[in-house]
């Protein structure tokens, strides 16, 4: 833990949280996962928070916590329902959304795709095939053109090597392939998709600010001196964590990390790259917590793009709140560790508002600052949320 006993952030420092639309806003009917819901290949999320009519309720609780800030998604197939027919009162729906925000005073971030597709698209073939891409740049360009006055701040693509990996490596996400090649392609294709779009939006709406999230790894040498564990950690984090960026070819204005991961990696002659479980607080999902990780990716993606650079999520699943609190902290100072070290480093967005449905694990992990009973939709504020209070008067 740094040596800071005393938040010190800068005074337009963003604290907010995250969200994004599957998640919460409840029956996008026109998506791929709601397809597999009702083939009973996922978990159904129904109505989910229902925060398309309960927004702004939910809003209003992020400002009472001590919350600035705000990042959410748009539902690309809430927009384009049926290809080539854009959604005027989808359209208007987001507006209103994002006006509510900028009333109570939220900076806004949108990300234009968050591991859905319209139906449409994920039956062309989605993002396996480089023709669609066009289809997604168009979209995306629609977007940006029609609600530039209420964004603050664009993320075109949500956690790239997520995506790719459930749903074309694992197979647990639609469309349920597992093959690495085709996963790859995919992957380059999520970067050739941003970039293309990045120029797009640039040339119609120049004075949008446009970045991407990235989830991020914090790898480690297991034995911190031993020459073969510090090759195989620092090969694995240049894949992992900068092969993809690199791609880009500088084609973003900031850059968002997503930051949830540890490994502590170990080299053997007979297995190759190994996983040690060290010792470490872990969540509710087995995952361990590893704050300093934010630290050190955070240097690594300011030294290395001189980008600025938001925490576009961060988060613990704990239904029992009692970590949480803890939880935020430390990452926060080792986020102002960064920061006074001169990365420029411009908020936190924590995981998540409320909680949600969380993708092919339906409704169990409690990541939220608000607590939601899925059956009443009744909010309930969690002790942990008085910690933006604290770091903030």
């Amino acid at each position: 833990m740094p040596n800071e006993t005393k938040h010190n952030l800068p005074a337009n420092f963003l604290l907010g949280a995250a969200s994004s639309s599957h998640q919460v806003e409840g029956n996008n009917i026109h998506n791929d996962w709601w397809f597999w819901e009702q083939k009973g290949k996922l978990p159904a999320s129904r109505v989910a928070t229902d925060h398309f009519n309960r927004y702004k309720e939910d809003f209003v609780l992020a400002k009472q916590i001590g919350l600035n800030a705000m990042r959410i998604s748009i539902e690309w197939s809430r927009i384009e329902p049926v290809e080539g027919k854009f959604d005027s009162a989808a359209v208007e729906h987001y507006r209103k959304v994002l006006q509510n925000m900028e009333a109570l005073g939220l900076t806004r971030m949108v990300t234009l795709f968050h591991f859905t597709l319209p139906l449409w698209f994920a039956n062309k073939g989605g993002f396996e095939k480089k023709k669609n891409i066009s289809l997604f740049v168009r979209y995306a360009q629609f977007v940006v053109h029609e609600l530039q006055n209420e964004v603050n701040l664009w993320a075109t693509i949500n956690e790239p090597e997520v995506y790719s990996g459930n749903s074309y490596r694992v197979g647990v996400w639609p469309p349920f392939v597992k093959n690495i090649f085709t996963s790859g392609r995919v992957f380059s294709n999520l970067a050739k998709a941003h970039i293309a779009a990045y120029e797009a939006i640039k040339k119609t709406t120049p004075k949008a600010v446009v970045g991407l999230a990235k989830n991020n790894v914090y790898y480690e040498p297991s034995r911190s001196r031993h020459p073969l564990d510090r090759v195989a950690t620092y090969i694995t984090h240049w894949f992992g964590n900068r092969w993809w960026l690199n791609k880009l070819n500088n084609k973003f204005d900031f850059l968002g990390l997503n930051y949830y991961f540890y490994h502590s990696l170990k080299f053997n002659l007979l297995k190759g790259v190994i996983h040690v479980d060290k010792t470490a607080p872990k969540s509710d999902m087995g995952w361990r917590t590893w704050p300093e990780g934010i630290y050190h990716l955070t240097t690594d993606l300011w030294s290395t793009y001189n980008k600025p650079i938001y925490i576009t999520e961060n988060g613990i699943a704990n239904a029992r709140d009692d970590m949480r609190q803890d939880f935020i902290e430390q990452h926060l100072l080792w986020v102002e560790k960064a920061i006074h070290e001169g990365a420029d480093v411009r908020g936190y967005f924590y995981w998540s508002l409320t909680d949600t449905y969380e993708w092919q694990d339906g409704y169990n992990p409690k990541f939220g600052l608000i607590e939601v009973n899925f059956e009443s939709q009744v909010r309930t504020v969690r002790p942990s949320s008085e910690i933006f209070k604290k770091i903030r008067p």
